[in-house]
């Protein structure tokens, strides 16, 4: 075995243990995570579907006052 062969094994060596750090730091810092139940996910899908629709309606609105001002412009 030559220095390259030496230097592409070191090289390889190196990326694995990078390569298992990382997914052994992943696996730490998913067990910090406070995962939500049913009922917050349930609420928070709620309030964001609410939200949605009001700003919905809100551009809606918007828009149809706008056009109308543009058409009697145009007019």
């Amino acid at each position: 075995m030559d220095m390259a062969d030496k230097v592409k094994d070191s090289k390889a060596k190196m990326a694995v243990k990078k390569f298992t750090k990382f997914f052994k730091e992943v696996k730490s810092e998913l067990k910090k995570v406070v995962w939500l139940n049913r009922q917050q996910l349930f609420n928070n899908i709620v309030a964001v579907l609410v939200i949605c629709f009001i700003f919905g309606v809100i551009i809606w609105i918007v828009d149809f006052g706008l056009s109308k001002i543009v058409e009697l412009t145009l007019r």
